[in-house]
């Protein structure tokens, strides 16, 4: 299923995007897409019978806003330096292990959202990922099989970055990458059975029309599975928690100089292999 959420901000509904391309009203069976609502299998076969028997009203999508997918996010952890073409890139040498930070639930935005560009930047960069979703709660898991039994589906993240406040000010990468706009996700959260492979997608990011990532998660140093059972080692995954899962190589970071960072009026789109489109026009703060 392809599960989102549509209205203006702070007041979204429930929403489910048949084959046909008809968005269908869900607040009449489901409350909102969170991780209640993902934990429970009943729920979800409601919204499944509701969609196979053609009862869901059709909602007008005319200036209809799309949202984040996913309410009441939990925590969001991210991975860095997750593709081998990045860390080439960037010059650094693979990870023997994951690298981990955090961004703030308060980061996400809808896919079409406006992105802010800090004060004060002059380092605002893009990296297109792979969102991943807790569908139920995960600790000191075995196995990367085991780990994406736990996951309740996938979305298009854009894990907005300011590289000078990420590197070059001291302490850790919080401060670049947790600025107000940057983790755009959606339009979809796309449920786990219509991904059976997540090492087989596809991520493109465009800026102001030219092609700047074109990756696969083949690329990924630590897959998926293995990045959901690596975390839950360390902290409890619960549902509704989202999981980014690294960028491909093409961020301006890794361009020679002058580099090409984003400037407000700029136009960045970026899509996943089956998990949809983003489109963000960047303004300044």
């Amino acid at each position: 299923m392809k599960l989102l959420r549509v209205g203006t901000e702070g007041r979204e509904r429930p929403a489910l995007l048949d084959p046909d391309g008809t968005l269908r009203d869900l607040s009449e069976i489901v409350a909102d897409i969170d991780g209640t609502l993902l934990a429970d299998e009943d729920a979800l076969g409601r919204i499944r019978s509701a969609a196979a028997a053609g009862d869901l009203p059709a909602l007008d999508t005319a200036g209809l806003r799309t949202g984040p997918p996913l309410a009441r996010i939990g925590k969001i952890v991210c991975i860095g330096l997750n593709y081998h073409d990045h860390a080439r890139e960037t010059g650094a040498e693979p990870p023997a292990e994951p690298v981990v930070f955090f961004k703030a639930p308060d980061t996400v935005v809808g896919p079409d959202d406006t992105v802010l560009i800090p004060r004060g930047s002059v380092k605002t960069d893009w990296e297109v990922e792979l969102a991943v979703v807790i569908g139920r709660t995960a600790r000191y898991l075995e196995s990367a099989e085991d780990a994406l039994a736990h996951v309740a589906g996938y979305a298009v993240a854009h894990d907005v970055s300011e590289r000078e406040f990420q590197i070059e000010r001291g302490g850790t990468w919080d401060k670049g990458k947790n600025c107000e706009t940057f983790n755009p996700l959606g339009p979809w959260l796309v449920t786990a059975d219509e991904v059976p492979d997540p090492q087989n997608l596809s991520l493109r990011l465009w800026v102001n029309g030219e092609l700047k990532q074109n990756g696969t998660t083949a690329e990924q140093i630590f897959p998926v599975g293995e990045v959901v059972r690596y975390v839950s080692r360390f902290m409890t995954l619960y549902p509704g928690d989202v999981v980014n899962t690294g960028t491909p190589a093409g961020v301006a970071m890794g361009h020679p100089e002058p580099k090409p960072y984003l400037r407000a009026g700029d136009v960045v789109e970026l899509e996943v292999t089956g998990l949809g489109r983003q489109r963000q026009v960047l303004a300044q703060a």
